[in-house]
């Protein structure tokens, strides 16, 4: 079996709301059982919207350019490139780029996450 190598460009966009986003890693294209991983790519000023949290696992975000802010379970705090930042399961949590250039974003998910699993939150928004 050959050695399962993605190159992001080759995988289909999704354009959703503040991000396109892109499924790097997916037991569909490499066979991975135990994770998935997704770049994102948020706009300047743009939020990941809805608020949303994964209830069966635990996410990685590693920032690969740009800053701005993550709110989990009602904190907020400032990130930048080279942050990492967990996501425990089930807790709520968003991305905000500050930056005036494109924020790019690896996510990393133990179990596999899809959109399907994703649980939403649409009336939970960053502090003014």
């Amino acid at each position: 079996m050959p050695i399962p190598i993605v190159d992001e460009a080759t995988v289909e966009e999704l354009d959703l709301p503040g991000r396109k986003l892109r499924w790097v890693i997916s037991q569909e294209n490499t066979g991975a059982q135990y994770c998935t991983m997704a770049v994102i790519h948020v706009g300047p000023g743009q939020r990941v919207r809805p608020a949303h949290s994964h209830p069966n696992g635990e996410e990685v975000i590693y920032i690969l350019s740009g800053h701005g802010r993550v709110l989990v379970d009602g904190e907020v705090e400032l990130v930048r490139t080279g942050c990492a930042v967990l996501f425990p399961k089930g807790k709520i949590h968003m991305l905000e780029n500050l930056s005036d250039i494109e924020m790019k974003v690896a996510c990393f998910f133990s179990p596999p996450a899809s959109l399907a699993n994703y649980q939403f939150f649409e009336d939970i928004d960053f502090p003014i």
